[in-house]
């Protein structure tokens, strides 16, 4: 599994996490697209703000492979600002790789990209 050194470990003051430490023994966490709904909690909101905001910086326009960032954090980007690369997609592998789709992530998410503490 790689590790993405330098990427934020969790959004600060929170226990929102970013990365995970290690692969998980009993089988890897599956991406799935999870819906978000407009009364989701501020919080929540402002976790999948900064995610997007350093997956930005980290990686940009480029693909990358999924390794040890948390799936349940990306499973609320997956499918609409952040896309599979790889065709076939394994939605259960490290290796896989992703893209960010930056129309949908700018329009989604217009401050992860402002010139702000994120960017």
């Amino acid at each position: 599994m790689l590790k993405h050194r330098g990427f934020p470990g969790r959004l600060p003051g929170t226990d929102f996490q970013f990365v995970i430490r290690r692969a998980n023994p009993k089988g890897i966490t599956p991406l799935t697209k999870r819906e978000r709904y407009r009364d989701r909690r501020p919080p929540d909101k402002r976790a999948d703000v900064a995610f997007m905001a350093a997956l930005w910086v980290h990686f940009g326009d480029a693909p990358f492979e999924r390794g040890n960032l948390d799936a349940g954090r990306l499973s609320w980007l997956f499918g609409r600002e952040v896309l599979p690369y790889d065709d076939p997609f394994d939605p259960e592998s490290y290796e896989s790789l992703l893209i960010i789709n930056e129309q949908v992530a700018r329009a989604s998410f217009p401050e992860a990209f402002d010139d702000g503490e994120w960017a």
